[in-house]
C-alpha cells in the first residue's frame, strides 16, 4: 500500500547517489579528506531524514489523509531537533569536517527539493484513485 505513495523514491535515491559521489569528490579536490568526509556525512544525514519522513508520511496517508499535515509537521520538528543536536555534539569535538558537513546538508537538501519537484512535474499522477488490480 505504501508503494504507490513512494514512487518517487527510486528517482530520489538516484539523485542522492549522484550528490553523494560528486559533492565529496569536489570537497576532496578543493579542501581535503576531512571536508570530503564532512560533506558525505551531511548528504547521508539528509538522505536518512528525508527517507524516514517519506515512509512516515506515506504511512500516515495510508491510515488517513487527514494525518498527513500533522505527521509531516511533527517529522519536520523532529528532524530539525535531531539535526541541531547532531551538529552541536560534533561541534564539541572540534572536527574539521563540521563546516563541510553543514555545506553537504545544504547541498543535499537543495538536491532533494529540486529532484522531488522535477519528478513531480514529470510524474503521471491520476486525479482519481485507480481501481485495484
Amino acid at each position: 500500500m505504501l508503494g504507490k505513495r513512494l514512487r518517487f523514491l527510486p528517482f530520489m535515491l538516484g539523485v542522492t547517489a549522484v550528490v553523494a559521489v560528486v559533492a565529496p569528490l569536489v570537497a576532496y579536490l578543493v579542501v581535503g579528506s576531512q571536508a570530503a568526509l564532512g560533506v558525505l556525512a551531511g548528504v547521508a544525514l539528509v538522505a536518512a531524514s528525508y527517507l524516514l519522513s517519506s515512509f512516515v508520511i506515506a504511512w500516515a496517508d495510508s491510515i488517513s489523509p487527514k494525518l498527513v499535515l500533522s505527521v509531516g509537521l511533527l517529522m519536520y520538528g523532529v528532524k530539525f531537533t535531531v539535526l541541531f543536536l547532531v551538529l552541536a555534539v560534533i561541534a564539541q569535538t572540534g572536527w574539521a569536517g563540521l563546516r563541510p558537513m553543514a555545506i553537504g546538508i545544504g547541498i543535499a537538501a537543495i538536491a532533494w527539493t529540486i529532484g522531488h519537484a522535477w519528478w513531480l512535474w514529470h510524474a503521471k499522477i491520476p486525479y482519481i484513485d485507480e481501481p485495484e488490480k
